[in-house]
């Protein structure tokens, strides 16, 4: 065997530093680029919560304008009252844009399970049928606030039904949006009520339209309980339970319309106004897009940055129904809006500063589907 020579000594050790610095560089490089990576992160970051801000912000600013337009414009003399075909042909949109995405990513739908989804669909048609009807009876600032106050039934049903107890801080944010609420419906004895035909009024503030809000609410509560169950005993994706929800909601508000003959008379004001159809059509694709966007926020961003962004959302849909549809609110009304937001950003902040800001689905990665709308 051949030893090693001087030279071969000499080139071993001159060539071990130059293969320790070799050795070295993938290191430094590998930091380099780790320092890199979080602005890359923190930027891709700030695009996608942008474009979902921008999304949801659009798509309901949009619906919200639409339902107002549809529901309280005058087409020659007539007025589009048929809300059951309204909600049936939002369904229909919702049902087909839920099957087009979830076969784009390939995940699987259906109606199973069959026990839960008919009675989820009742709660859920129930309280859209109610909101929108609500309409005819109250402005759309009244029934965005109405809706707003959410937490009040989620409070109420979770002691009485589900015998939970909550923080006395939940308590005081419930209080202060019971509160705004309170302060903007209440009427004196000489204010007119011009947007709204009433019989009676209990308690200086509720009417037939706020109480098919506060139907809208409750039925939105019984939408959430169910959905919270199916979300534990199933491994149902957001897009599984929009399509299977609003699947069975066609089949019901389509009988529904066909005993009630009010499809065939939505049909008829339909070809006597044409352009009512374009309207139902934007209408409906703006509300399935935002349901799009807040999965996609909720997954990504969370649902406490969600929950900022519909807030934000409902605000401004309030200014601008003040200011193009001609919805006057006394002082009185604008500090009942700020108390109720105000509560609302509290218990976005406050209800979920305790939990993972990413709540998604088992299995899926998916948040389970809105209760109506936002």
């Amino acid at each position: 065997m051949a030893g090693v020579g001087p030279g071969n000594q000499l080139r071993s050790r001159s060539q071990a530093p130059q293969s320790m610095k070799e050795a070295k560089q993938p290191e430094s490089t590998q930091g380099a680029v780790d320092k890199k990576e979080p602005s890359k992160m923190n930027r891709s970051g700030e695009m996608v919560a942008f474009f979902c801000f921008l999304g949801i912000f659009i798509s309901y600013f949009v619906y919200g304008l639409l339902q107002e337009k549809i529901t309280r414009k005058t087409f020659d003399g007539e007025k589009f009252h048929f809300f059951m075909f309204l909600v049936g042909f939002q369904c229909v949109v919702n049902a087909c844009i839920a099957r087009a995405v979830s076969w784009y990513q390939e995940i699987a739908v259906s109606l199973k399970p069959y026990r839960l989804y008919p009675i989820l669909s009742v709660s859920y048609v129930g309280a859209m049928v109610a909101s929108n009807s609500a309409l005819a009876y109250i402005t759309y600032p009244t029934q965005v606030l109405g809706k707003s106050a959410k937490p009040i039934p989620v409070l109420i049903l979770g002691v009485v039904l589900g015998k939970k107890h909550y923080p006395a801080m939940k308590y005081l944010i419930v209080l202060l949006i019971v509160v705004g609420v309170a302060v903007f419906l209440y009427r004196d004895d000489n204010q007119k009520a011009t947007n709204e035909v009433h019989s009676w009024r209990l308690f200086h503030f509720l009417g037939l339209g706020e109480l098919l809000v506060f139907l809208s609410l409750t039925l939105d509560g019984v939408t959430g309980a169910i959905q919270e169950r199916l979300r534990q005993s199933y491994d149902n994706s957001a897009y599984h339970m929009m399509f299977a929800v609003n699947v069975y909601a066609c089949f019901y508000l389509g009988a529904a319309c066909l005993l009630s003959g009010e499809g065939l008379e939505a049909v008829g004001f339909i070809f006597r106004h044409p352009e009512v159809s374009l309207n139902l059509a934007a209408f409906s694709l703006a509300s399935a897009v935002g349901q799009l966007f807040i999965f996609t926020t909720i997954t990504h961003l969370g649902p406490l940055t969600c929950s900022i962004f519909t807030t934000t959302r409902k605000f401004f849909t309030i200014l601008a129904s003040v200011l193009l549809f001609a919805n006057p609110l006394l002082l009185r009304q604008w500090v009942g809006v700020i108390l109720v937001f105000l509560g609302l950003l509290l218990d976005a902040f406050y209800g979920k500063s305790s939990k993972p800001e990413q709540e998604k689905v088992k299995g899926n990665g998916i948040p389970q589907a809105p209760s109506s709308t936002v």
